[in-house]
């Protein structure tokens, strides 16, 4: 049994692997593509695409559990990854309604997707091996941000404009990628949960059986969101989760600007000439070698209680502001916005490759740093309510990075930046007090007892 779980994650991560393979590197390209694109057929947008995607995943959330709960997380997984496939394959020939309806699926899809994951993860584990296999899973899924990547690389490197064909052989390998993915979790074994093992020993594996399972599912599936909801509101009003709010928000935009945003500014850098496509591909994996440096550094020093979760938010913030800051001197300020493939505004400086991808690197790294900590600190705060707290923060981050991408398209590089560096001091400090809170709070617990 302990081999099948330990083969069940493996599947899992493998299967996320070409998922977000597929997904991670569509979101870095797509505003580049779509701006080849604009003709009198297809009026689309890419940042627009991804802010439906996080606005509807933001409010699936709420829904996914029961979903889960009734189908099953195997064949949610399934079902998601076909969605995600489907998104994929808009691209090879795309039109605008496709476009942003297959948007508002996915961000369904996402929503069921992570819940089933996390679910089938903890089917699979037990405490001793909770450790193992969640750092297994991140591990696997944190390389999707490098092989896709590479190829955009090697595909548009010295490429000015993104011509049919090479849209075409991209995301027809993307496609592919997404297809495998979502296929692996057929190969999953099923862990068969309490109420159907006692089923079968009664009734055996008889129609009336598995109807009943079903209906037992759907009424408990009821009765937990509505308890899980109740328990969110609650949260909402406690002290922790305001303070922490500011930094989830914070984590919502700089996802936004270095999934998105970023890789579409580069791509517009007319400074940077025939290399401009290909620095696309090259700076995502970057910023994934910076979040896979940063979680594995930080989830070691933190574990052995080196460094404070303050000394890491810190850092990040630091590690981010600096990179906002040779972005602001670096890049055009009219990258984001420009309709065409290139811009006509010349930055401070001469724009640099190094420091590009220096910039791809640090948002990376001070992306590992906010999230690690803030999973962290509700792990600790909200041990017995982890659930619903984690919902809030996949909520409040998504809400912010929707907004993100929204505004995105019409607004200059530097009121980007600056948004993000109120929210990032902001946040940081909040969190600062609501370590100390906690850290008061737990050492009057200890004294008492």
């Amino acid at each position: 049994m302990a081999d099948w779980r330990t083969f069940n994650v493996v599947v899992l991560g493998v299967g996320f692997l070409f998922i977000f393979t597929a997904f991670t590197t569509c979101g870095n390209i797509e505003q580049t593509v779509v701006k080849s694109l604009q003709n009198d057929t297809f009026t689309g947008s890419g940042y627009h695409s991804l802010g439906i995607i996080y606005g509807v995943f933001s409010f699936s959330n709420l829904l996914a559990p029961a979903v889960v709960a009734v189908l099953g997380p195997k064949v949610t997984m399934f079902g998601s990854g076909l969605l995600y496939s489907g998104y994929i394959a808009v691209f090879y020939e795309p039109s605008t309604w496709s476009f942003y309806l297959t948007s508002v699926l996915i961000g369904v899809g996402a929503a069921l997707l992570w819940t089933a994951q996390g679910q089938f993860l903890v089917e699979n584990s037990e405490a001793s091996t909770i450790n193992r296999n969640t750092g297994m899973f991140w591990a696997l899924l944190q390389c999707s941000m490098l092989f896709g990547n590479l190829y955009i690389y090697l595909e548009w490197n010295g490429e000015r404009e993104i011509s049919d064909s090479s849209r075409k052989n991209i995301f027809l390998s993307l496609l592919v990628a997404s297809i495998v993915g979502t296929l692996c979790f057929l190969a999953l074994r099923r862990t068969r949960l309490p109420e159907e093992e006692m089923l079968s020993e009664e009734e055996g594996q008889s129609l009336l059986s598995t109807r009943v399972v079903y209906q037992h599912r759907a009424s408990t599936a009821l009765y937990e969101v509505k308890a899980d909801f109740k328990t969110m509101l609650q949260l909402l009003k406690t002290r922790n989760i305001l303070l922490l709010s500011p930094c989830m928000a914070y984590s919502g935009l700089e996802l936004s600007f270095y999934s998105g945003i970023y890789g579409t500014c580069l791509g517009a850098t007319t400074q940077f000439g025939e290399a401009a496509k290909g620095l696309i591909g090259i700076s995502g994996i970057v910023v994934g070698l910076g979040e896979i440096i940063g979680g594995g550094l930080f989830g070691l020093v933190c574990k052995n209680n080196r460094f404070r979760r303050t000394s890491v938010v810190f850092l990040g913030m630091v590690v981010h502001f600096v990179a906002f800051y040779l972005i602001f001197l670096n890049i055009p300020d009219d990258a984001p916005v420009v309709f065409n493939t290139t811009t006509s505004k010349s930055p401070f400086l001469i724009p640099s490759v190094s420091i590009a991808l220096l910039c791809s690197f640090l948002l990376g790294l001070g992306d590992s740093c906010f999230n690690t900590q803030l999973y962290s600190i509700l792990g600790c705060v909200y041990a017995e309510q982890s659930m619903p707290a984690f919902a809030i923060f996949k909520f409040i981050q998504s809400v912010f990075a929707a907004g993100a991408f929204f505004y995105s398209g019409s607004t200059l590089l530097t009121w980007q930046l600056l948004p993000m560096v109120v929210l990032g001091f902001s946040g940081t400090l909040s969190f600062f007090v609501a370590e100390r809170i906690h850290d008061v709070d737990a050492a009057y617990t200890e004294a008492v007892e």
